[in-house]
């Protein structure tokens, strides 16, 4: 890398200066030599919780050299315009890299992201080319749920998915008819993150919801608002206006989370991390008795606001939702479902007149969730939260529980949304889809869909 200016400027700069930034070029703005050490300024540009600690000291086990810290006015003199990157201070002619210049430019990048198009199959391809005997084998389930543990690379903290042979029903184990993913993954004609607009905010440590600085407080505090005017919340609550209590329980349900997202200066342990950290409790894959495969709690209880993962599949244009839907109702199995959540509607005098922009496919790929049975009355409830993507319309499909779950009870969730709504708009229709419920419960509606 060539500083500005002509080498005659650099001369009073001392020469021990320039031998440590030729070999510790990492320190210097544009290297991709390794992760980024501990800045001039005495930060690191990204905190990390204590879980992280160990990652780190081994990355930076060997110490650079002592370095001159030389003070900008003795450096080669800067055009008074600021940088693209956010750079404010310059040594010996270099950029030194905040948190805040670094996250600057990543907002310029191109984001990245998972499209449909790409999604890897080739496992699946060759579980289907074998004989059914083969697929349908114990040593099938083991090789699924090594599918399972190999996508959990994003929470490995989460436990693992155990698929159960109950001796219910022939199949012992899922059907290799889809991709096991926790990721979203953008249909054709679904515009990429909006990362440039996120919403950051500049905590020291972990958030705090009293300070009138939090970016991300405001924000969420936002969105609360009109349910707070409308009654429906109260003013204030043990960690207002998080929704989240200090131990990442959900305590406010039925409206959208907003979470800390990758710019953010917080911690990666802050309250206000929760989505984002994994599932925390163990779920299982079980065959019932009427209703196919199933999501099951594990042998703990599992208290009500806790976050049970995300409803993953591919994102795509509702356009494109309604064609495969039509194909699904024939079928007799559907995993779509429409974003379409109170909060995206309010503003509009009638609700009516919402149109929704897209749906999440879990069929060709997803993760445990899309095993998750209707229940009029439902234990579960889907959240929209946002992290990674300021479109509103965009948001993650986060399960939570509305309610305790005994070990090893069913996690189910009401396809309907509002079951007491739907039970008094239902309409007869007759393709495959539309069976009875067999939720079982005392005020079941009696039709799916």
């Amino acid at each position: 890398m060539t500083p500005g200016g002509d080498d005659t400027s650099i001369a009073p700069v001392d020469a021990r200066l320039n031998e440590t930034m030729s070999e510790d070029n990492h320190f210097l703005a544009g290297s991709r030599s390794g992760p980024p050490p501990e800045t001039l300024s005495g930060r690191s540009p990204r905190r990390r919780s204590s879980r992280h600690h160990s990652l780190s000291r081994s990355l930076s086990s060997t110490e650079p050299p002592p370095m001159d810290i030389v003070s900008t006015a003795d450096a080669i003199k800067q055009p008074e315009q600021p940088s693209a990157l956010g750079d404010s201070e310059y040594i010996g002619g270099y950029p030194v890299i905040t948190w805040q210049s670094f996250t600057a430019s990543q907002r310029l990048l191109p984001p990245t992201y998972n499209r449909a198009r790409d999604l890897p199959h080739s496992l699946q391809d060759h579980m289907n080319a074998l004989p059914e005997s083969y697929r349908n084998s114990k040593f099938s389930r083991t090789i699924f749920e090594q599918m399972i543990l190999e996508a959990m690379d994003d929470e490995p903290d989460a436990p693992p998915i155990k698929v159960y042979d109950n001796g219910i029903g022939e199949e012992v184990t899922p059907p290799w008819e889809f991709v096991y993913t926790n990721k979203i993954w953008f249909g054709e004609g679904v515009p990429p993150p909006d990362v440039r607009n996120l919403v950051s905010c500049g905590c020291q440590g972990k958030c705090d919801p009293n300070s009138k600085r939090c970016a991300c407080a405001k924000r969420q505090l936002q969105w609360l608002e009109p349910y707070i005017r409308d009654g429906l919340f109260p003013a204030t609550w043990p960690g207002s206006p998080f929704v989240y209590d200090s131990r990442g329980i959900l305590q406010r349900e039925g409206c959208p989370i907003f979470e800390c997202n990758q710019f953010c200066d917080c911690d990666h342990d802050c309250p206000n991390r929760v989505v984002q950290n994994g599932r925390i409790w163990p779920v299982n894959i079980v065959r019932t008795e009427r209703k196919g495969w199933g999501v099951f709690a594990g042998r703990k209880k599992i208290p009500r606001g806790s976050y049970i993962g995300i409803y993953a599949g591919e994102l795509l244009t509702e356009q494109e939702g309604e064609a495969r839907g039509l194909l699904y109702n024939v079928f007799g199995r559907t995993y779509l479902f429409s974003i379409d959540f109170h909060h995206l509607k309010l503003g509009l005098k009638d609700e009516n007149d919402y149109e929704n922009l897209y749906t999440v496919d879990a069929y060709h790929a997803g993760n445990f969730t899309r095993f998750l049975n209707h229940s009029c009355d439902p234990n579960c409830e889907i959240t929209a939260c946002y992290i990674n993507d300021a479109d509103i319309n965009k948001p993650l499909l986060a399960v939570f529980t509305v309610r305790d779950v005994e070990p090893w009870e069913e996690l189910c969730f009401s396809y309907y949304g509002d079951a007491e709504q739907a039970n008094g708009r239902l309409i007869a229709r007759h393709d495959a889809v539309y069976v009875e419920c067999s939720c079982g419960s005392a005020n079941c509606i009696g039709k799916l869909f």
